[in-house]
Protein backbone atom coordinates (compact mmCIF):
# COMPACT_ATOMS: atom_id res chain seq x y z
CA UNK A 1 0.00 0.00 0.00
CA UNK A 2 1.28 3.48 -0.84
CA UNK A 3 0.17 7.10 -0.92
CA UNK A 4 -1.64 8.43 -3.97
CA UNK A 5 0.52 10.13 -6.56
CA UNK A 6 -0.21 13.62 -7.87
CA UNK A 7 -1.60 12.17 -11.09
CA UNK A 8 -3.85 9.78 -9.16
CA UNK A 9 -5.17 12.62 -7.01
CA UNK A 10 -5.82 14.71 -10.11
CA UNK A 11 -7.68 11.85 -11.78
CA UNK A 12 -9.95 11.44 -8.75
CA UNK A 13 -10.54 15.17 -8.56
CA UNK A 14 -11.39 15.71 -12.22
CA UNK A 15 -13.78 12.75 -12.15
CA UNK A 16 -15.57 14.09 -9.07
CA UNK A 17 -15.66 17.58 -10.55
CA UNK A 18 -17.27 16.31 -13.74
CA UNK A 19 -19.92 14.34 -11.81
CA UNK A 20 -21.26 16.54 -8.99
CA UNK A 21 -24.36 15.58 -7.02
CA UNK A 22 -26.69 17.68 -4.89
CA UNK A 23 -27.15 17.26 -1.14
CA UNK A 24 -28.48 13.85 -0.03
CA UNK A 25 -28.09 12.60 -3.62
CA UNK A 26 -24.32 11.94 -3.49
CA UNK A 27 -24.73 8.25 -4.36
CA UNK A 28 -21.94 7.97 -6.95
CA UNK A 29 -19.51 9.97 -4.82
CA UNK A 30 -20.30 7.87 -1.76
CA UNK A 31 -19.66 4.63 -3.68
CA UNK A 32 -16.28 5.89 -4.88
CA UNK A 33 -15.33 6.89 -1.33
CA UNK A 34 -16.49 3.60 0.21
CA UNK A 35 -14.69 1.46 -2.38
CA UNK A 36 -11.44 3.37 -1.94
CA UNK A 37 -11.52 3.18 1.85
CA UNK A 38 -12.21 -0.57 1.84
CA UNK A 39 -9.24 -1.08 -0.45
CA UNK A 40 -7.00 0.61 2.12
CA UNK A 41 -8.23 -1.50 5.04
CA UNK A 42 -10.78 0.83 6.64
CA UNK A 43 -13.98 -0.43 8.21
CA UNK A 44 -16.60 1.32 6.12
CA UNK A 45 -20.12 2.36 7.10
CA UNK A 46 -22.41 3.64 4.37
CA UNK A 47 -25.80 5.34 4.25
CA UNK A 48 -25.36 7.31 7.48
CA UNK A 49 -27.77 10.23 7.44
CA UNK A 50 -28.81 9.26 3.92
CA UNK A 51 -25.64 9.21 1.85
CA UNK A 52 -22.91 9.80 4.43
CA UNK A 53 -19.88 7.51 4.61
CA UNK A 54 -17.59 6.87 7.58
CA UNK A 55 -14.30 5.01 7.53
CA UNK A 56 -12.65 3.70 10.70
CA UNK A 57 -9.01 2.65 10.98
CA UNK A 58 -8.06 1.39 14.44
CA UNK A 59 -4.31 1.25 14.99
CA UNK A 60 -3.67 0.50 18.64
CA UNK A 61 -4.30 2.57 21.73
CA UNK A 62 -4.55 6.33 21.49
CA UNK A 63 -6.82 9.27 20.66
CA UNK A 64 -9.77 9.14 18.31
CA UNK A 65 -9.22 11.74 15.57
CA UNK A 66 -11.97 12.72 13.14
CA UNK A 67 -11.20 14.16 9.70
CA UNK A 68 -14.19 15.46 7.75
CA UNK A 69 -14.93 16.30 4.11
CA UNK A 70 -18.25 17.40 2.58
CA UNK A 71 -19.39 15.81 -0.70
CA UNK A 72 -22.28 17.78 -2.22
CA UNK A 73 -22.35 20.13 -5.17
CA UNK A 74 -24.53 23.16 -5.89
CA UNK A 75 -27.43 23.89 -8.28
CA UNK A 76 -25.16 26.01 -10.49
CA UNK A 77 -24.53 25.60 -14.22
CA UNK A 78 -20.75 25.54 -14.70
CA UNK A 79 -19.13 28.14 -16.96
CA UNK A 80 -15.42 27.52 -16.34
CA UNK A 81 -14.72 26.07 -19.77
CA UNK A 82 -12.48 23.42 -18.21
CA UNK A 83 -12.03 20.16 -20.13
CA UNK A 84 -13.48 18.34 -17.10
CA UNK A 85 -16.30 20.84 -16.48
CA UNK A 86 -19.60 19.47 -15.25
CA UNK A 87 -22.42 19.09 -17.74
CA UNK A 88 -24.71 17.45 -15.19
CA UNK A 89 -28.36 18.49 -15.11
CA UNK A 90 -30.87 17.39 -12.50
CA UNK A 91 -34.22 18.30 -10.99
CA UNK A 92 -33.87 20.27 -7.77
CA UNK A 93 -36.12 19.96 -4.72
CA UNK A 94 -38.36 22.76 -6.03
CA UNK A 95 -39.05 20.77 -9.20
CA UNK A 96 -36.95 23.05 -11.43
CA UNK A 97 -34.32 21.67 -13.79
CA UNK A 98 -30.85 22.93 -12.91
CA UNK A 99 -27.23 22.46 -13.76
CA UNK A 100 -25.03 20.98 -11.03
CA UNK A 101 -21.48 22.05 -10.22
CA UNK A 102 -18.84 21.67 -7.54
CA UNK A 103 -18.82 25.45 -7.16
CA UNK A 104 -17.59 25.37 -3.56
CA UNK A 105 -14.69 22.95 -3.83
CA UNK A 106 -16.18 19.92 -2.13
CA UNK A 107 -14.54 17.82 -4.85
CA UNK A 108 -11.21 19.15 -3.56
CA UNK A 109 -12.19 18.25 0.00
CA UNK A 110 -13.14 14.66 -0.88
CA UNK A 111 -10.00 14.13 -2.96
CA UNK A 112 -7.70 15.49 -0.26
CA UNK A 113 -9.29 13.36 2.45
CA UNK A 114 -8.99 10.27 0.26
CA UNK A 115 -5.34 11.14 -0.29
CA UNK A 116 -4.83 11.54 3.45
CA UNK A 117 -6.67 8.25 4.07
CA UNK A 118 -4.29 6.41 1.76
CA UNK A 119 -1.17 8.01 3.24
CA UNK A 120 -2.15 7.45 6.87
CA UNK A 121 -3.08 3.83 6.14
CA UNK A 122 0.33 3.33 4.50
CA UNK A 123 2.15 4.89 7.47
CA UNK A 124 0.57 3.05 10.39
CA UNK A 125 3.98 2.59 11.98
CA UNK A 126 4.12 6.39 12.48
CA UNK A 127 1.00 6.76 14.64
CA UNK A 128 -1.25 5.07 17.16
CA UNK A 129 -4.95 5.61 17.82
CA UNK A 130 -8.13 5.52 15.77
CA UNK A 131 -8.88 7.47 12.61
CA UNK A 132 -12.49 8.41 11.95
CA UNK A 133 -12.99 9.69 8.40
CA UNK A 134 -16.37 11.33 7.79
CA UNK A 135 -17.56 12.08 4.26
CA UNK A 136 -20.61 14.21 4.89
CA UNK A 137 -23.61 14.89 2.65
CA UNK A 138 -25.58 18.10 2.26
CA UNK A 139 -23.31 20.71 3.80
CA UNK A 140 -24.77 23.24 1.39
CA UNK A 141 -28.23 22.51 2.78
CA UNK A 142 -26.96 23.10 6.30
CA UNK A 143 -28.26 19.82 7.74
CA UNK A 144 -25.91 17.10 6.54
CA UNK A 145 -23.87 16.90 9.74
CA UNK A 146 -27.03 16.87 11.82
CA UNK A 147 -28.49 14.09 9.67
CA UNK A 148 -25.44 11.90 10.27
CA UNK A 149 -25.45 12.61 14.00
CA UNK A 150 -29.17 11.92 14.34
CA UNK A 151 -28.63 8.64 12.47
CA UNK A 152 -26.20 7.49 15.16
CA UNK A 153 -22.86 8.38 13.59
CA UNK A 154 -20.80 8.07 16.75
CA UNK A 155 -22.46 4.86 17.91
CA UNK A 156 -21.84 3.41 14.44
CA UNK A 157 -18.11 4.19 14.46
CA UNK A 158 -17.56 3.03 18.03
CA UNK A 159 -17.56 6.32 19.92
CA UNK A 160 -17.10 10.05 19.69
CA UNK A 161 -13.81 11.64 18.61
CA UNK A 162 -11.35 13.51 20.81
CA UNK A 163 -10.85 16.21 18.16
CA UNK A 164 -12.51 17.22 14.87
CA UNK A 165 -10.30 18.44 12.01
CA UNK A 166 -11.15 19.71 8.55
CA UNK A 167 -10.36 22.18 5.80
CA UNK A 168 -12.04 24.19 3.04
CA UNK A 169 -10.51 25.34 -0.24
CA UNK A 170 -10.74 29.09 -0.80
CA UNK A 171 -9.90 31.68 -3.48
CA UNK A 172 -6.51 32.44 -1.92
CA UNK A 173 -3.03 31.54 -3.19
CA UNK A 174 -1.89 27.92 -3.24
CA UNK A 175 0.64 27.53 -0.44
CA UNK A 176 -1.29 29.78 1.95
CA UNK A 177 -3.36 28.36 4.80
CA UNK A 178 -5.43 30.49 7.16
CA UNK A 179 -6.71 29.34 10.53
CA UNK A 180 -8.58 31.60 12.95
CA UNK A 181 -8.97 30.81 16.67
CA UNK A 182 -12.41 31.45 18.16
CA UNK A 183 -15.28 32.47 15.88
CA UNK A 184 -14.08 31.74 12.35
CA UNK A 185 -17.35 31.62 10.38
CA UNK A 186 -20.73 33.17 10.94
CA UNK A 187 -24.01 31.74 12.09
CA UNK A 188 -26.62 31.52 9.36
CA UNK A 189 -30.40 31.62 9.21
CA UNK A 190 -32.33 31.10 5.98
CA UNK A 191 -35.96 32.21 5.98
CA UNK A 192 -38.96 31.78 3.71
CA UNK A 193 -41.31 34.77 4.04
CA UNK A 194 -44.79 34.51 2.53
CA UNK A 195 -46.71 37.76 2.08
CA UNK A 196 -50.47 37.44 1.60
CA UNK A 197 -52.39 39.93 -0.55
CA UNK A 198 -55.64 39.88 -2.47
CA UNK A 199 -55.38 39.09 -6.17
CA UNK A 200 -57.27 40.63 -9.04
CA UNK A 201 -57.14 42.21 -12.48
CA UNK A 202 -54.20 44.46 -13.28
CA UNK A 203 -56.60 47.13 -14.56
CA UNK A 204 -58.35 47.39 -11.18
CA UNK A 205 -55.62 47.58 -8.54
CA UNK A 206 -57.97 49.39 -6.16
CA UNK A 207 -59.82 46.09 -5.64
CA UNK A 208 -56.66 44.26 -4.63
CA UNK A 209 -53.91 44.18 -2.03
CA UNK A 210 -50.80 43.91 -4.18
CA UNK A 211 -48.25 41.48 -2.63
CA UNK A 212 -45.65 42.42 -5.26
CA UNK A 213 -45.62 46.01 -4.06
CA UNK A 214 -45.62 44.73 -0.49
CA UNK A 215 -42.61 42.53 -1.29
CA UNK A 216 -40.76 45.42 -2.97
CA UNK A 217 -41.29 47.66 0.04
CA UNK A 218 -40.19 44.87 2.37
CA UNK A 219 -36.97 44.20 0.43
CA UNK A 220 -36.05 47.87 0.46
CA UNK A 221 -36.77 48.23 4.16
CA UNK A 222 -34.77 45.10 5.04
CA UNK A 223 -31.65 46.75 3.64
CA UNK A 224 -31.81 49.19 6.53
CA UNK A 225 -31.52 46.52 9.23
CA UNK A 226 -27.73 46.27 9.08
CA UNK A 227 -27.04 49.90 8.20
CA UNK A 228 -29.37 51.43 10.80
CA UNK A 229 -29.94 48.88 13.56
CA UNK A 230 -26.55 47.18 13.98
CA UNK A 231 -23.63 48.99 15.58
CA UNK A 232 -20.61 49.74 13.43
CA UNK A 233 -18.51 47.63 15.81
CA UNK A 234 -20.70 44.58 15.10
CA UNK A 235 -21.24 42.74 11.84
CA UNK A 236 -24.17 41.20 10.01
CA UNK A 237 -25.37 40.45 6.48
CA UNK A 238 -28.99 40.34 5.28
CA UNK A 239 -29.55 39.06 1.75
CA UNK A 240 -32.82 38.65 -0.13
CA UNK A 241 -31.81 35.94 -2.56
CA UNK A 242 -35.10 35.28 -4.33
CA UNK A 243 -38.55 36.76 -4.94
CA UNK A 244 -41.39 34.67 -6.35
CA UNK A 245 -44.76 36.20 -7.26
CA UNK A 246 -47.28 36.07 -10.06
CA UNK A 247 -47.45 34.46 -13.49
CA UNK A 248 -48.90 37.10 -15.87
CA UNK A 249 -48.33 40.84 -16.41
CA UNK A 250 -52.04 41.72 -16.10
CA UNK A 251 -52.83 39.62 -13.03
CA UNK A 252 -52.11 40.83 -9.52
CA UNK A 253 -51.29 37.67 -7.53
CA UNK A 254 -52.53 36.85 -4.07
CA UNK A 255 -49.14 36.10 -2.54
CA UNK A 256 -45.41 36.75 -2.82
CA UNK A 257 -42.53 34.77 -1.40
CA UNK A 258 -39.13 36.06 -0.29
CA UNK A 259 -36.12 33.89 0.48
CA UNK A 260 -33.85 35.66 2.95
CA UNK A 261 -30.43 34.75 4.32
CA UNK A 262 -28.91 36.20 7.50
CA UNK A 263 -25.28 35.97 8.67
CA UNK A 264 -24.20 37.02 12.17
CA UNK A 265 -21.32 36.34 14.55
CA UNK A 266 -22.86 36.76 18.03
CA UNK A 267 -26.16 35.70 19.55
CA UNK A 268 -27.25 39.23 20.59
CA UNK A 269 -26.78 40.53 17.04
CA UNK A 270 -28.45 37.43 15.62
CA UNK A 271 -31.49 37.95 17.86
CA UNK A 272 -31.68 41.62 16.95
CA UNK A 273 -31.50 41.04 13.20
CA UNK A 274 -34.08 38.24 13.19
CA UNK A 275 -36.38 40.31 15.39
CA UNK A 276 -36.05 43.31 13.08
CA UNK A 277 -36.86 41.20 10.03
CA UNK A 278 -40.03 39.86 11.60
CA UNK A 279 -41.05 43.35 12.78
CA UNK A 280 -40.56 44.86 9.32
CA UNK A 281 -42.37 42.05 7.52
CA UNK A 282 -45.38 42.29 9.82
CA UNK A 283 -45.46 46.10 9.68
CA UNK A 284 -45.31 46.22 5.87
CA UNK A 285 -48.22 43.79 5.71
CA UNK A 286 -50.26 46.07 7.97
CA UNK A 287 -49.22 49.16 5.99
CA UNK A 288 -50.38 47.44 2.78
CA UNK A 289 -53.77 46.57 4.24
CA UNK A 290 -53.23 42.80 4.14
CA UNK A 291 -56.04 40.91 5.82
CA UNK A 292 -53.80 37.93 6.58
CA UNK A 293 -50.58 38.06 8.58
CA UNK A 294 -47.35 37.09 6.81
CA UNK A 295 -45.62 33.79 7.51
CA UNK A 296 -41.94 33.64 8.47
CA UNK A 297 -40.55 30.12 8.24
CA UNK A 298 -37.00 29.06 9.12
CA UNK A 299 -35.55 26.86 6.38
CA UNK A 300 -32.09 26.25 7.82
CA UNK A 301 -30.20 27.51 10.82
CA UNK A 302 -26.91 26.68 12.45
CA UNK A 303 -24.53 28.34 14.84
CA UNK A 304 -21.30 30.19 14.22
CA UNK A 305 -18.32 27.93 13.59
CA UNK A 306 -15.89 28.29 16.50
CA UNK A 307 -12.33 26.97 16.45
CA UNK A 308 -11.10 25.91 19.85
CA UNK A 309 -8.31 28.43 20.64
CA UNK A 310 -6.03 25.97 22.45
CA UNK A 311 -6.44 23.24 19.85
CA UNK A 312 -5.92 25.78 17.06
CA UNK A 313 -2.63 26.99 18.51
CA UNK A 314 -1.50 23.37 18.91
CA UNK A 315 -2.31 22.61 15.27
CA UNK A 316 -0.98 25.81 13.66
CA UNK A 317 2.75 24.86 13.86
CA UNK A 318 2.21 21.49 12.20
CA UNK A 319 0.26 23.14 9.37
CA UNK A 320 3.19 25.51 8.90
CA UNK A 321 5.64 22.58 8.98
CA UNK A 322 3.57 20.70 6.40
CA UNK A 323 3.72 23.69 4.04
CA UNK A 324 7.46 24.07 4.63
CA UNK A 325 7.82 20.41 3.72
CA UNK A 326 6.21 21.25 0.39
CA UNK A 327 8.19 24.46 -0.15
CA UNK A 328 9.68 23.27 -3.42
CA UNK A 329 6.24 22.43 -4.82
CA UNK A 330 4.83 25.77 -3.67
CA UNK A 331 7.71 27.82 -5.05
CA UNK A 332 7.53 26.00 -8.38
CA UNK A 333 3.92 27.24 -8.57
CA UNK A 334 5.11 30.79 -7.89
CA UNK A 335 4.08 31.03 -4.24
CA UNK A 336 5.49 31.02 -0.74
CA UNK A 337 4.32 28.90 2.21
CA UNK A 338 2.43 30.87 4.86
CA UNK A 339 -0.04 30.27 7.68
CA UNK A 340 -2.18 33.34 8.31
CA UNK A 341 -4.86 34.44 10.74
CA UNK A 342 -7.61 36.14 8.73
CA UNK A 343 -10.71 37.90 10.11
CA UNK A 344 -13.85 35.78 10.64
CA UNK A 345 -15.76 35.06 7.44
CA UNK A 346 -19.46 35.69 6.86
CA UNK A 347 -19.73 32.28 5.19
CA UNK A 348 -21.13 29.42 7.27
CA UNK A 349 -20.38 25.74 7.89
CA UNK A 350 -22.08 22.90 9.77
CA UNK A 351 -18.84 21.03 10.62
CA UNK A 352 -19.05 22.52 14.13
CA UNK A 353 -22.00 20.26 14.93
CA UNK A 354 -19.71 17.23 14.73
CA UNK A 355 -17.49 18.76 17.41
CA UNK A 356 -20.29 20.11 19.60
CA UNK A 357 -22.09 16.76 19.76
CA UNK A 358 -18.83 15.03 20.69
CA UNK A 359 -17.82 17.64 23.26
CA UNK A 360 -14.54 17.83 21.33
CA UNK A 361 -12.42 20.75 20.11
CA UNK A 362 -12.69 21.82 16.48
CA UNK A 363 -9.85 23.00 14.24
CA UNK A 364 -10.94 24.02 10.74
CA UNK A 365 -8.64 25.83 8.35
CA UNK A 366 -8.81 27.36 4.88
CA UNK A 367 -6.63 26.03 2.07
CA UNK A 368 -5.49 28.31 -0.73
CA UNK A 369 -6.30 26.83 -4.11
CA UNK A 370 -5.45 29.35 -6.83
CA UNK A 371 -2.49 30.52 -8.89
CA UNK A 372 -0.29 32.64 -6.57
CA UNK A 373 0.72 34.91 -9.48
CA UNK A 374 -2.82 36.26 -9.61
CA UNK A 375 -2.48 37.59 -6.05
CA UNK A 376 0.61 39.74 -6.55
CA UNK A 377 0.14 42.89 -4.47
CA UNK A 378 -3.23 41.74 -3.08
CA UNK A 379 -3.93 42.24 0.65
CA UNK A 380 -5.61 38.96 1.64
CA UNK A 381 -7.03 40.53 4.81
CA UNK A 382 -9.10 43.01 2.75
CA UNK A 383 -11.44 40.32 1.45
CA UNK A 384 -11.25 41.44 -2.20
CA UNK A 385 -10.43 39.08 -5.04
CA UNK A 386 -8.07 39.90 -7.91
CA UNK A 387 -9.31 40.00 -11.49
CA UNK A 388 -9.92 36.52 -12.89
CA UNK A 389 -10.33 34.75 -9.54
CA UNK A 390 -13.91 33.65 -8.85
CA UNK A 391 -15.40 33.23 -5.40
CA UNK A 392 -17.00 30.10 -4.03
CA UNK A 393 -20.49 29.49 -5.45
CA UNK A 394 -19.59 31.22 -8.71
CA UNK A 395 -20.12 29.32 -12.00
CA UNK A 396 -16.47 30.22 -12.72
CA UNK A 397 -15.01 28.78 -9.47
CA UNK A 398 -12.00 26.69 -10.55
CA UNK A 399 -9.24 25.80 -8.07
CA UNK A 400 -5.91 24.68 -9.51
CA UNK A 401 -5.58 20.91 -8.98
CA UNK A 402 -1.80 21.22 -8.69
CA UNK A 403 -0.36 21.96 -6.17
CA UNK A 404 -3.64 22.36 -4.22
CA UNK A 405 -4.42 18.65 -3.88
CA UNK A 406 -0.94 17.67 -2.68
CA UNK A 407 -0.95 20.54 -0.19
CA UNK A 408 -4.41 19.61 1.06
CA UNK A 409 -3.31 16.03 1.67
CA UNK A 410 -0.15 17.21 3.45
CA UNK A 411 -2.03 19.50 5.86
CA UNK A 412 -4.63 16.85 6.74
CA UNK A 413 -1.96 14.21 7.37
CA UNK A 414 0.17 16.54 9.47
CA UNK A 415 -2.78 17.68 11.59
CA UNK A 416 -3.99 14.12 12.11
CA UNK A 417 -0.57 12.89 13.17
CA UNK A 418 -0.22 15.76 15.63
CA UNK A 419 -3.34 14.58 17.45
CA UNK A 420 -2.68 10.85 17.17
CA UNK A 421 -0.11 9.20 19.43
Amino acid sequence: MSALTTSELTAIYTDLHAHPELGFAEHRTARIVADRLRGWGYDVHEGIGGTGVAGVLANGAGPRVLLRADMDGLPVAERTGLPYASTQVTTAADGQETGVMHACGHDVHVTCLLGAAAELAARRDAWSGTLLLVFQPAEELGNGARAMLDDGLYATVGGAPDVVLGQHVMPTPAGVVSVTPGVAMSATDSLRITLHGRGGHGSMPETTVDPVLMAAATVQRLQGVVSREIAASDSAVVTVGAIHAGTQPNIIPDRAELLVNVRTFTEPVRDRVLGAIRRIVEAEAVASGASEAPEVETITTFAAMVNDPVATERTRPVLAAALEGQRGLIESAGGRPAVLTLPPMAASEDVGELATDAGAPLVYWFLGGFDPARFAGVDLTAGRLPEGVASNHSPFFAPEPEPTLDLGVATLVAAAQEWLD
